[in-house]
């Protein structure tokens, strides 16, 4: 087997390090699987048990390797990590959308792809420059949730328009023209697009103008919200408006 390598962005493979997530890649995708890395000091519990399984039954190789895990993860308490390959989702047009643009913290990412999960927003498009949702922080930040979801790059937001220009947009800004309520009301039976800007700079002034811009009111004592906490709150209140569409 090849050597396996620190996580480097242009990498064709990645890891999703720690036991949950690693489990969650099995579940999910098999096929992109490619090695399961295990730690000597890892106790054999139930848990473990049933991913070496899963692993045995997709053809998956398991092998004990404690100076990669501790490589690749920069700590001495990773036991478990699976090696799999990169790829891109392919949206579900039945489901609304997640537009991240820009996004730059890989804990806040890795939140908001958990979050879409739990709230059935598989279709996540990423526009570029962005951080890396392979970045193995990422996996491990959305608990393996991204195998579960159709995650999609764009170089830009025109590319994205090409292809999905006539989705209604939701843009999240600070001066949004609609609070978040009023805003939900609005949603039929079309999936549509919920866009949340980048952590620091937010959305371009642009974007007010797209769609239907969206803001979540909130008292004089803070400036805004975190962009995982703001995108959860976000998500909650038109997953149930849709919901209640269908």
């Amino acid at each position: 087997m090849p050597k396996l390598e620190p996580y480097y962005r242009d990498l064709p493979y990645s890891y999703a390090t720690g036991l949950f997530p690693a489990t969650a890649c099995i579940k999910a995708c098999p096929e992109r699987c490619q090695r399961l890395l295990l730690s000597s000091k890892l106790r054999m519990t139930e848990d473990v048990r049933t991913l070496i399984g899963a692993c045995e039954a997709a053809g998956v190789r398991t092998e004990q390797a404690d100076h990669v895990l501790e490589r690749i993860s920069r700590k001495e308490n990773c036991f478990a990590a699976m090696v799999y390959e990169k790829a891109e989702g392919v949206f579900d047009d039945r489901l609304p959308q997640i537009i991240l643009y820009n996004p730059s913290d890989t804990g806040n990412m890795g939140t908001i792809l958990r979050t879409a999960l739990g709230m059935d927003f598989r279709n996540i498009a990423i526009i570029r420059p962005a951080v890396d949702s392979d970045d193995p922080r990422t996996v491990r930040a959305s608990m393996g949730a991204m195998f579960s979801l159709n995650v999609r790059h764009f170089d830009t937001f025109s590319r994205y328009l090409d292809e999905y220009d006539q989705v209604p947009m939701y843009p999240f800004m600070l001066d949004g023209s609609v609070p978040l309520a009023e805003a939900c009301r609005t949603v039929g039976k079309e999936p549509f697009a919920l866009v949340f800007g980048n952590e620091a700079t937010g959305l371009p002034a642009n974007f007010v103008h797209m769609g239907t811009s969206v803001r979540i009111p909130h008292n004089d004592e803070i400036d805004s919200l975190n962009l995982a906490v703001a995108a959860g709150i976000g998500i909650y209140a038109f997953a149930q408006a849709f919901k209640a569409e269908h």
